[in-house]
């Protein structure tokens, strides 16, 4: 069976399809719908998933419908859409910098998103809403500092990533500062907001972070076609009609919106961002950012990461963000070694 085929439509309009590339992102979503009933059943008071299934579609019981929809599914729905921004917000750095470490872990969004949400807590004990409000800034503000650091007639993959490195490592000491300030009281609850974490989370995270997707999402695919140009050099991008530097820049916009946003609603979850598009990239054996791919493996990874810090270690309940930090962690040191033995880096 070819790999590849063209779809023709009236009018001269064609599309090449990429079969094992569409077949890795059915596969991936259902794997994230059947995370997400897994992790739906699971909890104190167990349903079964034939039950979880009947209560979305409806037919469940009172008790059904109050445990599924009040209190387990914002959880589940706030992880597929955290994920989801972080994977694809992954892709993009990844496919700008053009370097498999270019991204928000490493570049220093995440923590540029915490800095703002410690501003909040250490020093003005805000309030959730406020936490937020302040996370998607401090990401936001982070993000436009290290495009223009990294600004010199253009910007160049490279040296994107080392300015970002540079001003994670930055933000990182301001971090530990404002820790080493605050009170216990004020310092516990930064640490917990730290972790990332998906507890406690409600519709209230859900709507933003929905919104936002479905803005963001469609733009991001509509300028995938010049993305995937950019990867051959701006010189041939321009020379195919690539306008570079505004699809670059409305690309970058878009990533840093994605990965503050979901690093406001859960806290910074590492390193989903990193791997989701790697691990999408060689299931789909396909050239290019595969951004849908990367999506879908990252609200896959997330909900599957955020069942395993529930059940895995037994009555104990770990913050999802270890789970991924601990998994991410091993799996950059692989991609180092990897990458070095190729002689890329």
């Amino acid at each position: 069976m070819k790999s590849n085929r063209v779809l023709r439509a009236p009018g001269g309009i064609s599309l090449r399809l990429d079969v094992r590339a569409v077949t890795v992102v059915v596969l991936l979503l259902l794997a994230a719908f059947a995370a997400s009933v897994v992790l739906i059943e699971t909890g104190d008071f167990p349903i079964s998933a034939s039950d979880v299934v009947r209560t979305l579609a409806g037919k469940g019981d009172a008790g059904q419908e109050f445990i599924v929809e009040e209190l387990r599914l914002p959880r589940v729905l706030v992880g597929l859409l955290v994920g989801a921004s972080l994977g694809l917000g992954g892709a993009l750095f990844q496919a700008v910098t053009r370097n498999p470490l270019g991204s928000p872990d490493v570049l220093g969004l995440g923590q540029g998103a915490t800095a703002g949400a410690l501003v909040m807590i250490v020093l003005f004990s805000g309030s959730a809403a406020q936490v937020t409000v302040g996370a998607l800034v401090g990401g936001l503000v982070t993000g436009t500092a290290i495009y223009l650091l990294a600004w010199k007639r253009g910007v160049h993959g490279y040296r994107l990533v080392l300015v970002g490195i540079g001003v994670s490592a930055i933000v990182t000491a301001v971090n530990g500062y404002l820790l080493t300030v605050s009170d216990i009281v004020d310092a516990a609850r930064a640490l917990v907001w730290m972790t990332g974490s998906l507890n406690g989370r409600g519709w209230e995270q859900v709507w933003p972070l929905l919104g936002l997707c479905a803005v963001l999402v469609p733009l991001v695919l509509v300028n995938a076609r010049g993305l995937r140009m950019m990867e051959m050099g701006d010189d041939v991008a321009g020379a195919l009609g690539v306008r570079v530097e505004r699809t670059r820049g409305l690309l970058m916009v878009a990533a840093v919106l994605l990965t503050a946003t979901a690093t406001a609603a859960a806290g910074p979850v590492g390193f989903v961002a990193l791997t989701a598009p790697q691990l999408a990239r060689r299931l789909t054996r396909s050239p290019g950012p595969n951004l849908l791919a990367s999506l879908c493996m990252g609200a896959a990874l997330l909900v599957t990461a955020d069942w395993a810090s529930q059940r895995a270690f037994g009555a104990d309940q770990l913050p999802v963000g270890v789970v991924t930090g601990v998994l991410g962690g091993v799996y950059l040191l692989w991609l180092l070694v990897t990458e070095r033995r190729a002689g890329r880096i």
